[in-house]
């Protein structure tokens, strides 16, 4: 009879903690990207988007310089390096040229080069025109050394990230920081950029398609990118109290059982 009151009570609760685990459960739409693709009926296949090339170089930046020649007469274009590696932050700050607050660089024979409000390629060329005036047969290299974007919020591995190529794409940007987790809301991503004026903040929803073909695809230096929680997130395995939960239950049927 006693056994017979526990097999009653056991499945009751059974059913009670089976609902909960439901209830807790992130459904596997919501963690797929492009989600709404699966709702149109289309059959494009190909997005246009240009790479963005047109970021305005700004004091504070950091620049990477460097003249390669076939000749040498003396001229020295390059600063000393120290053994400082580059590919890191200190290195950036020692082996780069700094952007001042009034927008000039300080070259090496060239002297100061106004550069605010310059794509790199401009600089390029304008740097270009100034060597060529003291020696011939030489390329110039010019490039942002600080493109860094900060990923926050629902990713793995949330942080500032270097990035060490001319762009990057929002989905590029997530892969760095080890993908969202299985409770970020892919319909609202926050994208804070730096503007002439201020910052400003986009909402982009990353089960759109129409992203590949957004001006936002294409980060920019120093772009802010937040992932909010989905709402369900504090009942989700993470968070819940299944221990406590759990032997509660076992509480409840020691005390059903001998009660009646």
């Amino acid at each position: 009879m006693l056994m017979k009151k526990i097999l009653q009570h056991s499945h009751k609760a059974g059913i009670l903690v089976m609902i909960i685990l439901l209830a807790s459960c992130i459904s596997q739409k919501k963690m797929k990207y492009f989600r709404e693709m699966e709702k149109q009926d289309s059959t494009k296949t190909t997005y246009n988007n240009e790479r963005l090339e047109d970021y305005l170089i700004q004091p504070g930046d950091n620049l990477y310089i460097r003249v390669v020649s076939t000749e040498s007469k003396g001229y020295s274009f390059e600063r000393e390096r120290g053994a400082t590696n580059y590919y890191n932050e200190a290195g950036i700050y020692l082996n780069s040229y700094s952007v001042t607050d009034s927008g000039y660089v300080d070259f090496p024979l060239i002297g100061k080069i106004f550069v605010h409000n310059k794509t790199v390629n401009e600089l390029r060329v304008s740097i270009q025109q100034h060597v060529d005036e003291y020696v011939k047969n030489t390329t110039v290299i010019v490039k942002l050394a600080n493109f860094r974007v900060t990923l926050l919020g629902e990713f793995y591995k949330p942080g500032k990230y270097m990035v060490y190529q001319d762009n990057i794409t929002i989905f590029q940007a997530i892969a760095m920081a080890g993908d969202m987790t299985d409770y970020a809301k892919r319909s609202d991503v926050v994208l804070v950029r730096q503007t002439k004026t201020g910052s400003k903040m986009y909402h982009l929803n990353l089960n759109d398609q129409n992203i590949l073909e957004s001006n936002y695809y294409y980060l920019m230096p120093n772009d802010i990118v937040y992932v909010g929680p989905l709402k369900g997130k504090q009942f989700a395995f993470a968070t819940f109290p299944y221990a406590l939960l759990l032997s509660s239950i076992t509480v409840m049927l020691l005390i059903l059982t001998f009660t009646q």
